[in-house]
């Protein structure tokens, strides 16, 4: 079983929307929404305000490359959409993650603990 589950029904993306809290940035918005067990699920949206396919699958990459770099540190039990932005595919993917991480943590869905170790290590999420 694939350790990275991903949300692919309209119904499971609308009741996140409908749902959950979410967060907004220039670069994404992020949607979390709390479920029962100890799952932890993902999707991506890119609409066609992104830009053509081209932006609209680097897009989709950057965002993916952010959430797998944060995996470990994403408490189970949520299901996480991430919509990308106009100016998402125009900007490095540390940007995507500094972003991520911040609403992650005002989401409650990132673990604190984790967090702060990352910072006295003084990598801040730059691997």
């Amino acid at each position: 079983m694939s350790r990275y589950i991903t949300v692919k029904e309209h119904r499971e993306f609308s009741r996140a929307y409908r749902r959950g809290t979410s967060c907004v940035s220039p670069v994404l918005v992020t949607y979390a929404l709390k479920i029962k067990g100890n799952s932890l699920r993902y999707g991506i949206t890119t609409g066609k305000k992104v830009g053509n396919a081209v932006k609209r699958s680097r897009a989709r990459r950057v965002i993916r490359a952010s959430y797998f770099q944060l995996f470990d540190q994403i408490k189970p039990g949520y299901v996480l959409i991430f919509v990308a932005r106009g100016k998402t595919p125009h900007v490095k993917s540390q940007v995507v993650q500094k972003a991520m991480r911040q609403h992650l943590l005002t989401l409650g869905a990132l673990s604190r603990h984790d967090e702060e170790d990352h910072h006295e290590k003084g990598t801040a999420g730059i691997d």
